[in-house]
C-alpha cells in the first residue's frame, strides 16, 4: 500500500499552472526524487503535501487520510529546506530538541532523543556549539537530525545539498543515504541537479511545465528515456534527427545523408515516421578510421574538439553531414592524456541495442 498519494493535483497561480493535475504514489521508506528544472513545479508540489500551500483540485492523501484539513503545523512532516532555518541564538542541542519541546516531551526524553539523534549525524559532540561556529556540511546535518528526531512520517527535502561546495555535497550525498537506511522515515527530495538525483533515489519523477514527463528507477530513466526532455535532461545524449525505415525485431532508421542504422524495437513505431534518434556518449566508440569496428553502426569523421575530465576524454566528432556527436573514450593507459588531436579521422560506432528512438 502506497504510504503517500498524490492524486490529480492542480495549482494555479492566477493564469500560470504551476502544478498540473499530477498524480503518483511514494511508497512507505522510500526515497523518492521530484527532479526538474527551474519552474516546473516541483518545489510547489513540495510545498503543498508540507501544508504551506494547498492545491485548487486534487487531493494528498498520507496513510489513507486526506490531508486538505490538517494544517502544516499538525501533519507528521518535516522540511529541511536549502537555508537549514537553524535558529542562530540557539545551540545545536536546543535547535535539534526543539520540535521535542514543542510536541510537549519530557526533559529526559527530549535529552535521550537529541543525543541519539546527534550521533547518528555524527554531532554528539557538537551539542554546545552554536550554528555560527559550524560548517555548511556540519549545520546542513544539524537540520537533518531536527527533522528526523521526532521520526516523522515523511522528510520533505528542498534543495538541501544546493548550498554545499562539490566536495561536501558529495560527502552528504552519501549521509543522505546512510541515514535514510538507518531511520527508514520515507524521503522526498527536491532538486534540479540530476546527477545526485540518480545517486540517491529509489525512485525519481522527472517533471516539466507543472507535469511528471516519466517516473521511473534511475537506470531505467537513464538508459531507458521515454521523452526527448528526459533523454536530454538527464545527463548528456547525443540526438540525431531519424525516420523510420522498416520495423521488425529491430528498427532501420535512416539518419539522412549519413545512411540508416539498426536500433531497438519500439512498440507502434511505423514506416516513415519522423523523430529522434538517443545515444548516449559512452555508448559510443571511437578509434582511428582506418579501423574496423565490430558494431552495425559507425561513420567516419574528424575531431572537432575534446574535453579531458581525468577518468575519461570526451570526443566531439564532425560527421560527413554535418551533425556532431560526443563518444567517450576512457583514459585507462597511464602518463597517457590524450589519443587523438583536433583534426584527426576517426571512426564512430556503436550497438545495434544501444540507444533508443523518440517521438519528435
Amino acid at each position: 500500500m502506497a504510504q503517500l498519494e498524490i492524486r490529480n493535483v492542480t495549482r494555479r497561480f492566477g493564469d500560470f499552472v504551476a502544478v498540473d493535475d499530477v498524480s503518483f504514489e511514494i511508497k512507505s521508506g522510500e526515497f523518492f526524487t521530484l527532479l526538474g528544472p527551474s519552474g516546473c513545479g516541483k518545489t510547489t508540489l513540495l510545498r503543498m503535501i508540507a501544508g504551506f500551500d494547498l492545491p485548487d483540485r486534487g487531493s494528498i492523501v498520507l496513510d489513507g487520510v486526506d490531508l486538505k484539513d490538517t494544517p502544516a503545523e499538525r501533519r507528521p512532516i518535516h522540511t529541511v529546506f536549502q537555508s537549514y532555518a537553524l535558529f542562530p541564538h540557539m545551540t545545536v542541542e536546543q535547535n535539534v530538541a526543539f520540535p521535542l519541546r514543542m510536541a510537549g516531551k519530557d526533559d529526559a526524553t527530549i535529552r535521550s532523543t537529541t543525543r541519539a539523534a546527534l550521533e547518528q549525524v555524527k554531532l554528539d559532540d557538537k551539542g554546545g556549539r552554536y550554528p555560527h561556529e559550524l560548517s555548511g556540511g556540519q549545520k546542513q546535518r544539524v537540520a537533518l537530525a531536527r527533522g528526523l528526531v521526532n521520526r516523522p512520517r515523511l522528510l520533505l527535502l528542498d534543495e538541501p545539498l544546493g548550498a554545499l561546495d562539490a566536495k561536501l555535497r558529495e560527502q552528504m550525498q552519501l549521509e543522505l543515504i546512510r541515514l535514510q537506511k538507518d531511520v527508514g522515515v520515507t524521503f522526498v527530495f527536491v532538486t534540479h541537479a540530476q546527477a545526485e538525483a540518480l545517486a540517491l533515489s529509489h525512485r525519481i519523477a522527472v517533471m516539466n511545465h507543472g507535469r511528471i514527463e516519466q517516473l521511473d528507477e534511475p537506470s531505467r530513466l537513464y538508459g531507458f528515456p521515454k521523452t526527448r526532455f528526459v533523454a536530454d535532461f538527464i545527463g548528456n545524449v547525443n540526438m540525431l534527427d531519424a525516420t523510420v525505415a522498416s520495423t521488425g525485431a529491430t528498427l532501420s532508421l535512416a539518419l539522412g545523408k549519413l545512411g540508416t542504422i539498426a536500433a531497438p524495437a519500439k512498440e507502434g513505431a511505423q514506416p516513415g515516421q519522423q523523430g529522434v534518434y538517443v545515444i548516449r556518449p559512452e555508448q559510443v566508440s571511437i578509434r582511428a578510421a582506418a579501423d574496423a569496428a565490430p558494431e552495425p553502426n559507425q561513420f567516419e569523421g574528424r575531431v572537432y574538439d575534446f574535453l579531458y575530465i581525468g577518468d575519461v576524454t570526451t570526443y566531439i566528432v564532425d560527421l560527413a553531414d554535418g551533425h556532431r556527436i560526443e563518444a567517450l573514450l576512457a583514459n585507462s593507459l597511464p602518463g597517457r592524456a590524450r589519443f587523438f588531436d583536433v583534426g584527426d579521422r576517426v571512426r564512430v560506432s556503436w550497438k545495434a541495442e544501444a540507444g533508443a528512438f523518440l517521438d519528435a
